[in-house]
């Protein structure tokens, strides 16, 4: 077995911790199972209410997935909490989430007020968990071990 992730074939991580890599940002959120399976029916933001019921079970499965001794799923939580605040944002900023039009050109923003706002909802979330000491530990022990 390959110790990187494979794009082609999606490996158990958590059979198998030692071939996820931290990465940047949101960088394999929708490749690592089986965690993409459990957290994306939980992830949606399209209004504040649903945003804050969405950010609490996500938040709810990482504290499950620390008590599980689980790094990996911790931060693929943290992941589908950053990208809830990601795309919350894009949409706010662009009608459709499209920030470019068919030709290129960046579209025209257009705050739509609901978005930003589980936009918010989502970065309260996001800042918690990525500043979290038992996860910023995880996450060191986790790239000693494993790169």
């Amino acid at each position: 077995m390959s110790d990187r992730q494979s794009h082609d074939a999606p490996t158990d991580c958590r059979a198998h911790p030692e071939c996820y890599r931290v990465g940047r940002g949101e960088q394999g959120v929708l490749t690592i199972e089986p965690y993409k399976g459990e957290l994306l029916p939980h992830w949606r933001f399209r209004t504040s209410d649903i945003a804050r019921e969405s950010s609490q079970t996500l938040l709810a499965m990482f504290e499950q997935y620390r008590r599980d001794d689980d790094f990996v799923g911790m931060d693929m939580a943290r992941k589908f909490i950053q990208m809830g605040y990601t795309r919350a944002r894009r949409y706010a900023n662009y009608r459709g989430g499209r920030k470019y039009d068919r030709q290129g050109r960046i579209n025209e923003r257009e705050i739509d007020e609901t978005k930003a706002e589980a936009a918010r909802i989502f970065e309260d979330v996001w800042k918690q968990v990525r500043e979290d000491e038992d996860y910023l530990a995880r996450k060191r022990e986790h790239q000693r071990r494993y790169g």
